[in-house]
C-alpha cells in the first residue's frame, strides 16, 4: 500500500465523460431535423455544449433563481442558436420538441466502455471517487440513477452545481468538494471532457486534472491539463501509475 493512499480523491464529470453525450444530440438532430447525411453532428453538438454553459452563465448558473425560472426556455434556446450556425432555422415550436426528445434520450445511457470497470476498481482500492457536475438536481440525479452509479458512487461525494449553488469553472464548487469531503486539492484528480469547465476550473482549484479528451480537440487556451486520456483504457493506465 502506498503511503497516504486513503488520501486521494478520483472526481469524475458527468456529460460527455462517464457516457457519450452526442448520442442522444444525434438521435433528435436526425429525427426531427433529419439534416443531409453530411451533416457535422459533433461540430453541431459542440456549440450546443457552448450555448449551453454561455446561457446558464447569463441566468447566474444552475443553482440561480434566475436559471429555475428560465430553464426551460434556456434548453430550447440553446438548439436554435448551434444549429443556426449550420444554416438550420428552428421555429420556437421546433426546438421545444427537439429539447423533449433530447431529455428523454438523455436517460437511455450506456456508460463509456470501461468507465463502471475502473469506477469500482477505484472504489474497491479505497479511493474516494465521487462526481462533480453542472445541471439541476432532478435532471443529474435521473442520470446517475439510469447509470447506477449510486451502487459504486456513496450519495454524500455526488456534487451537482444546482444543489451546491455554483457551477464549474467556479474553482468554489472544488474547494466545497474538497471541505467536505475531508480531502485536499493536492491529492484531488479530477476527470472531465469539457476545457472550460473541467480543465480550466480544476486547475485554478489547484487540483490534478486529466483531461478527457475522447473527441480529440484541441485545447482552447494556454492552460495545461497534467494528463490527457482518449479513452477509459489510458485512463485506467494514468490513474494506476500516479495513484
Amino acid at each position: 500500500m502506498k503511503p497516504g493512499r486513503y488520501e486521494k480523491a478520483v472526481f469524475f464529470d458527468l456529460d460527455d465523460t462517464l457516457y457519450d453525450h452526442l448520442i442522444p444530440f444525434y438521435k433528435v438532430v436526425q429525427t426531427i431535423v433529419q439534416p443531409e447525411d453530411d451533416f457535422p453532428y459533433e461540430a453541431a453538438y459542440h456549440r450546443l455544449r457552448y450555448y449551453s454553459d454561455k446561457l446558464a452563465l447569463e441566468l447566474g448558473g444552475a443553482g440561480s433563481d434566475e436559471y429555475r425560472q428560465a430553464v426551460e426556455e434556456m434548453r430550447c434556446r440553446r438548439f436554435q442558436l448551434a444549429l443556426q450556425e449550420f444554416d438550420i432555422e428552428l421555429s420556437p415550436e421546433q426546438a421545444a420538441s427537439m429539447q423533449a426528445a433530447y431529455i428523454g434520450c438523455q436517460y437511455e445511457i450506456d456508460m463509456f466502455e470501461g468507465a463502471q470497470e475502473l469506477l469500482k476498481y477505484l472504489a474497491d482500492s479505497g479511493y474516494i471517487v465521487g462526481l462533480i457536475t453542472n445541471g439541476t438536481q432532478e435532471h443529474q440525479m435521473k442520470k446517475i440513477a439510469a447509470m447506477n452509479l449510486e451502487n459504486i458512487i456513496p450519495s454524500d461525494r455526488l456534487f451537482i452545481s444546482g444543489d451546491v449553488g455554483w457551477d464549474k469553472p467556479d474553482r468554489r464548487i472544488f474547494a466545497h468538494v474538497n471541505e467536505l469531503t475531508g480531502t485536499r486539492p493536492e491529492h484531488s484528480y479530477y476527470v472531465g471532457d469539457s476545457w472550460r469547465n473541467d480543465v480550466i476550473g480544476a486547475l485554478a482549484a489547484g487540483w490534478h486534472v486529466i483531461w478527457f479528451n475522447h473527441r480529440r480537440i484541441e485545447p482552447e487556451s494556454g492552460h495545461s491539463p497534467h494528463y490527457i486520456a482518449g479513452s477509459y483504457e489510458e485512463l485506467g493506465e494514468i490513474l494506476k501509475k500516479v495513484l
